[in-house]
């Protein structure tokens, strides 16, 4: 099967309709058809069933289906790994990444990413830590940005620490949190974001909170805290130094365990030898070097 045949179809497959596939391939519609029939002439076998509702693949259709999406798949692994071999950048970084790194971090690293290296291509994934470790294995993605305790067997870049702040409209030192009635907003993930508070809480005091809302968004949690509803314990990286808040830093001194948060870059060796991957690396780290690492404190 050639690449065209593959890509025509893959987009039957996707479309189900003769008139959209061959707007999207630039064909007219008695041109695709003949190039299906001449398709499944090869094949020796009708590979989709016209109806008023559509195109329906066959069994024997659903087979050349998989075998066209692989096809085009290895055909750009291979392109990927061909470019690697040259001086420019090409290809395209296929990056997974936590969602709070995404939000708050990463678009500054892609903007000069893009800017050094306009011919490379981007593909990205957000998600919790454990979905971003999911796409690696699954080769969805080539390098992965997660948050936390990593368990990640391959290669392990540590980027930066940041400092955790309670943050709050009223409340001014940590002490306060025994008497106020305040709510305490709390994020849950499938991380071990929320048992890190939890086991610092235990540290710090003797009793849970008065009161408690659980949200299952980390920007939910910040706005709730940015409009007064109640405190919350964020990481520096949420936070520009714009909020009108007030922010108490969970330091780490000899007396005092302090809570921060690691985020680290993964992935497997190989994937760090493709040109596109190395020249994000670079970028990252460059950027990564302008935090203020707390690990030594």
């Amino acid at each position: 099967m050639t690449a065209t045949e593959a890509e025509i179809i893959k987009i039957l497959a996707e479309e189900k309709n003769m008139r959209k596939a061959a707007e999207r391939l630039f064909l007219t519609q008695p041109a695709l058809s003949q190039r299906l029939q001449s398709i499944e002439k090869e094949w020796g076998a009708q590979l989709f069933i016209r109806s008023q509702k559509g195109l329906s693949p066959t069994p024997a259709g659903e087979l050349v289906i998989q075998y066209a999406n692989e096809t085009i798949i290895r055909r750009e692994e291979i392109f990927e790994t061909i470019q690697a071999l040259h001086s420019k950048v090409h290809g395209t970084l296929k990056i997974a990444c936590a969602s709070i790194v995404g939000q708050n971090w990463l678009p500054k690293v892609l903007k000069d990413f893009v800017t050094q290296y306009p011919d490379a291509k981007i593909s990205l994934i957000t998600g919790w830590s454990s979905e971003i470790v999911k796409a690696l294995y699954e080769g969805e993605a080539q390098v992965g940005i997660v948050r936390g305790q990593a368990e990640w067997k391959g290669k392990k870049v540590h980027l930066f620490r940041d400092m955790m702040y309670l943050v709050d409209k009223e409340i001014k030192n940590i002490d306060e949190i025994l008497t106020t009635d305040r709510p305490f907003i709390q994020f849950k993930s499938d991380s071990n974001y929320y048992q890190e508070i939890q086991l610092w809480w235990q540290r710090h005091f003797s009793s849970n909170p008065r009161r408690q809302i659980i949200v299952d968004q980390i920007e939910t949690c910040k706005q709730m805290a940015m409009n007064g509803i109640g405190y919350a314990i964020l990481p520096s990286i949420t936070l520009n130094g714009e909020e009108d808040v007030n922010k108490i830093p969970l330091t780490n001194t000899e007396k005092d365990l302090g809570l921060t948060r690691d985020t680290w870059l993964i992935g497997y060796d190989s994937s760090f030898e493709l040109r596109q991957v190395a020249a994000f690396v670079d970028v990252v780290k460059e950027h990564a070097s302008c935090l203020y690492d707390y690990s030594n404190n």
